[in-house]
This record gives structure tokens, C-alpha cells and sequence, in this order.
């Protein structure tokens, strides 16, 4: 056993072996896990792709005079303001009214919430346009100026849902080609999408959330962040493998942290043609090796991680079951998968090389001691806890006068 302390003092001496999820397999390999166990201190992961449950809460500060600011657009893009008089959230999946997104036809994509969000970090004016009904403390109506992260109070990233454990493969048994947040996809098994680092990926690393939990220190958007708890449609409790890993979904997390220090390298505004916006997003977490158990879930491969799935054109809208199959990562980064005995074509919507590069920057982080690990204050809910996964019902309303 090795404890959070023990590992931070090597970290502040120089001393700790950092390796990134994909360098520990081999060393573990060569190594054996009992002499592993004792060498290495903490092994790094990363994954960056597009999260749409992400967003800015943002303190715009007081005009002259005040305004209580009930209706916001930032760029065009509409922000949430239900919150106070000058505080607003942006998602990453906002666009504006007038966005040929918006019809019916899947025309090019151009600006929605997620590349307002890389704007903002990277530093460019933003055209603030601001309504409110006015009142006796806060009498101004109507505002339109420019605004930069530099002369904002704060702004910090708040994501409802990141880092899905596991995810699916996306095809399209239809006759028509159909415009999905995993992409274009071909009618007839013309292509196989899907979104995931595999044996990089945070969560596949920790499916138990030994190391993982609220309060861990995180490498979130080129910054630090934080695990502020588990996301929404966590889902611990999803069919999983002989050695523990998700065969779905899975857990998710709800992360935060200061914009100002993050990079738009890392906050990347994405279209999807037909879709909409979203955001994607760099995130590493370092995962310390307290004891062989961690150090065997940190060795998981991509032949050992199974992904389901699914039809986009029917089964995924309809239903929350239908699963043609599963398939391994290493299949799908093999180029192509065998769905109903044809082979078909695979196209990752995340980035191995980039989750690598974060993997990496983390590493060097902890070796460099500009990065200790935070012990988590509590831990999230796992595959015993009792969380249910519930669907909206549609029941009647009576009419009752609204």
C-alpha cells in the first residue's frame, strides 16, 4: 500500500516515476506487477474529443448604472441568466437563432457555443449584446459592447458531464445518410463511428473509481481543474467484462476550473454538420498506484476494452437496448469491424496522438513538481451504489390554464 502523501513527497523530490497508460503496460509486462508495484508512482491518462456537456459560467461585472441582465448573446451565441444580475453560463451546444443549423437541411456549420468558448480563452473581443426589464437598483435596459476574458472578474469552465467511461459505436442500418453528434453516417454499414481513447481514457483506467473521485486534481483545457463530483448520466451500474471494464457507458464526470489558465489549444469549438456545436475538450488525470489492484486496472489494453454497437437510425432514437454487438478498441483502430459479417470502414471522432500529448504534459507536470495529487474527499458512486438510469416519460397534461 502507498499513500497519497508518500507519493506527493517523491513528487517534491524529484524522485516519482510518472509513466502515461500506454508506456505502463509494457513495464508491467517485463516487469511483473509485484516489482511494478513498488517502482512506479503514478500513471497518467488523456482523452480529447467533443463533450457537449460543457459550458462558462462567466461574472461579466456591473455597467454604470447596474443592469440585471435577463437576456444575453455573446457573439450571437444565447447565454443562460437566470443566475444573477451580471452572471451567465454558455454551453458548448449553443447557436444562434438564425444558424443555418437550425433547418431542415444539412447545410456547413459554422459558430455555436463551443467555439465561442475557444474565442474567449484564446483572447479575441467578444460583442456583448445584454437586455433587462429594469428596476430601481439595477435600472439599466439594454447594453452593447465588447468584452475580453483579460477584463472579466471570472470565468471558469463548469461541465455537467465529461469523460464518459465507455461509449458507442455508431452505424446506420437506414437507406438514407443521417447527421448525428458521432458524425455523418453512410446508410447501410457504409461507415463505423466512434469517440474514445481507449487505454488512455481516464475512466477505463480507474472503472472502479479507486483513484478517481471529487476533489482530484486534473490537467482540464491546458489548465488545472478539478473532479468537482460524478456527471450527469453517471451509470456505474452498465454489463461489464470478465476484468471489470464497462461494456457501455458507464460513469461520468463533472469537472471545473479556471479559464484564464487554460489554452485554446485544449478548448476546441466543433461542428457537426447536421448536429449542431459542441466542444472538445483536453482532459488528463493522473491516477496513483496505491496498490496492485490500481496498478492492474491501469494496465487495461485495447483488446481488453469492448465497446457496443449501436444503429443510429432506428435502435439508438427508439430505444435505450438495441446493441448489434460489441467490438474491441483495437478492432476499431485497426481501420475496420466486422458488423453482420461485412466489413466496414471505423472513424475515431476523439484524438489517440492528442490524448497522448495531454498524457504526456502531465507527466511532465509531476516530474517537473509543479503537480501534486489531491486525494479525493469522497468517493464517487460505483457499480454497488443505487443509481438508476431513468428516461423521460410522456404523461398527459391537463390543461390547467397556463
Amino acid at each position: 500500500m502507498k499513500t497519497y502523501e508518500e507519493i506527493n513527497e517523491k513528487i517534491r523530490k524529484g524522485k516519482a516515476v510518472v509513466l502515461n497508460a500506454a508506456e505502463v503496460i509494457e513495464y508491467v509486462k517485463e516487469r511483473g506487477y509485484k516489482k511494478s508495484l513498488k517502482e512506479i508512482d503514478v500513471v497518467t491518462t488523456g482523452t480529447f474529443g467533443p463533450m457537449c456537456s460543457s459550458g462558462v459560467f462567466i461574472n461579466l461585472g456591473h455597467p454604470k448604472p447596474r443592469m440585471k441582465i435577463q437576456k444575453a448573446w455573446l457573439n450571437k451565441i444565447g447565454a443562460y441568466c437566470g443566475i444573477a444580475a451580471v452572471d451567465v453560463y454558455v454551453g458548448a451546444t449553443e447557436i444562434p437563432d438564425d444558424d443555418p443549423a437550425n433547418k431542415v437541411y444539412p447545410g456547413e456549420f459554422k459558430y455555436g457555443g463551443g467555439h465561442l468558448i475557444e474565442d474567449l480563452v484564446g483572447g479575441k473581443d467578444i460583442v456583448l449584446e445584454a437586455l433587462a426589464h429594469g428596476t430601481d437598483c439595477y435600472p439599466r435596459k439594454k447594453i452593447k459592447t465588447k468584452i475580453n476574458i483579460k477584463d472579466l472578474n471570472e470565468a471558469f469552465l463548469f461541465n455537467p458531464r465529461n469523460c464518459y467511461q465507455n461509449y458507442n459505436v455508431a452505424v446506420n442500418l437506414g437507406k438514407r445518410t443521417i447527421y448525428t453528434y458521432l458524425g455523418m453516417l453512410k446508410p447501410r454499414l457504409g461507415n463505423a463511428n466512434y469517440c474514445s481513447a481507449g487505454q488512455l481514457s481516464p475512466l477505463l483506467n480507474d472503472p472502479n473509481y479507486d483513484a478517481i473521485g471529487i476533489g482530484t486534481r486534473i490537467f482540464l483545457g491546458g489548465g488545472v481543474g478539478y473532479v468537482a463530483g460524478h456527471g450527469t448520466q453517471h451509470h456505474p451500474n452498465v454489463p461489464r467484462t470478465n476484468r471489470g471494464v464497462p461494456k457501455g457507458g458507464g460513469g461520468t464526470l463533472a469537472l471545473m476550473g479556471d479559464l484564464k489558465a487554460m489554452k485554446p489549444e485544449w478548448l476546441r469549438g466543433t461542428s457537426m454538420i447536421g448536429y449542431g456545436a459542441t466542444l472538445t475538450v483536453g482532459i488528463g488525470i493522473p491516477i496513483p498506484i496505491l496498490n496492485e489492484q490500481v496498478l492492474f486496472n491501469s494496465c487495461v489494453t485495447d483488446e481488453q476494452i469492448y465497446a457496443p454497437i449501436v444503429d443510429y437510425s432506428h435502435a439508438y432514437p427508439y430505444s435505450t437496448g438495441a446493441i448489434l454487438g460489441h467490438t474491441t478498441y483495437a478492432q476499431l483502430k485497426s481501420g475496420t469491424i466486422l458488423v453482420r459479417r461485412r466489413k466496414i470502414p471505423t472513424y475515431p471522432l476523439s484524438s489517440y496522438p492528442k490524448a497522448l500529448e495531454i498524457a504526456d504534459i502531465l507527466k511532465g507536470w509531476i516530474k517537473s513538481r509543479r503537480f501534486l495529487l489531491t486525494q479525493p474527499v469522497e468517493r464517487l458512486p460505483g457499480k454497488d451504489s443505487n443509481i438508476q438510469f431513468h428516461s423521460l416519460k410522456e404523461v398527459k397534461v391537463e390543461n390547467n390554464g397556463m
